[in-house]
């Protein structure tokens, strides 16, 4: 067991996927943990699922209300605070039809929880961004890594929302006169791994939908994987490590960027009695873009088809001594824990 400790983190967005996973380390590793969420009904499923999954300390373990959309609440959560993750970002469960909609909050957002932090003077803020504020729009590279920035143009609105969330938190930090707020940025990619309670990710949904034979064919999608577990435990490498202020760190599980294919071949050679359902053939690109005429859901994989994005996950490891698990445990243990909640 690590030896106590006094100081206090908070982190945002509590009811949400990394940052339950973050929590539940932190409580491990005996912080004080100051949670916000946007309704306080929210509290008791929170508690409960991080108690199922075996949670330390919960008696260190204490809930405010706050929304990034309004100015009441943050001081409050973040007064005393040493640390804050803010892992907290709108996200909508389908294309907003004016990206403002998406843009205005996850811009704002982090601007009011940033400013609050520089009020209560926290040492350090580890700001969850994304990999799509790296690597998309208009490039082609052999490899992207830190230094590199997405391409506003063309973006959808989610993406662009990351990217526009990280530059105003750069430019605030680096703006600051009175107060020294020192910003960490992660940048995942997409995010697997064990599920806690009933909430579904997106990219969790993913591996549901295959276990449950809701996708007859893969479509020619491709993407790099960091399991949630090693996303929370480089979130708090990022907040501890001296050498890790004012920078960037990729978050991905090692090698190249893998195809849905290759996902619901791993899920198959992995837990093969779970696997009866999942798709075995990769769908035809044209079909792909004739559904999209009746989909838009489709339609937004259109622009994705063959394209791969291989990245460096290397600074993390070489600063941070990050050792993210590998793809088959990541894939494996999600599969489990959604039988495991009755999920599938």
């Amino acid at each position: 067991m690590s030896s106590p400790t006094s100081e206090s983190i908070l982190v945002t967005g509590a009811t949400g996927f990394v940052a339950s996973h973050l929590i539940l380390q932190l409580l491990s590793l005996n912080y004080n943990v100051r949670a916000t969420i946007r309704d306080s009904s929210k509290e008791s499923s929170v508690r409960q699922d991080l108690d199922a999954a075996g949670a330390n300390n919960l008696a260190n373990l204490d809930f405010f209300v706050a929304d990034l959309t309004k100015d009441e609440g943050w001081d409050a959560a973040m007064d005393g605070c040493d640390y804050v993750h803010h892992v907290a970002s709108p996200f909508p469960s389908q294309a907003p039809k004016d990206e403002n909609e998406l843009l205005k909050p996850a811009k704002e957002g982090t601007l009011r929880v940033l400013q609050a932090a520089a009020r209560a003077n926290v040492k350090r803020v580890v700001f969850t961004s994304s990999f799509a504020a790296i690597g998309y729009g208009k490039q082609d590279k052999d490899e992207f890594n830190e230094e590199d920035w997405s391409d506003a143009e063309g973006l959808p609105a989610y993406h662009k929302s990351k990217l526009f969330a990280e530059r105003v938190a750069w430019d605030f930090v680096n703006q600051q006169q009175d107060s020294r707020v020192e910003l960490v940025v992660i940048n995942p990619v997409g995010i697997f791994g064990p599920v806690l309670g009933q909430k579904v990710s997106s990219s969790i949904g993913l591996i549901k939908t295959m276990l449950e034979g809701g996708m007859a064919a893969c479509p020619r999608i491709y993407f790099n994987l960091v399991d949630v577990r090693d996303l929370a435990k480089l979130h708090i490498l990022a907040m501890t490590h001296p050498k890790a202020g004012g920078e960037r760190f990729i978050a991905s599980g090692d090698g190249a960027p893998l195809s849905l294919m290759d996902v619901a071949n791993i899920v198959r050679e992995q837990r093969p009695e779970k696997a009866a359902k999942v798709p075995k053939r990769q769908l035809q690109d044209w079909m792909v873009k004739a559904m999209g005429f009746v989909s838009p859901q489709v339609r937004s994989l259109v622009p994705q088809l063959g394209q791969r994005r291989p990245l460096s996950n290397l600074k993390a490891k070489r600063v941070l001594g990050w050792k993210p698990r590998t793809v088959e445990d990541c894939l494996g243990d999600t599969v489990d824990s959604l039988a495991q909640h009755k999920l599938i």
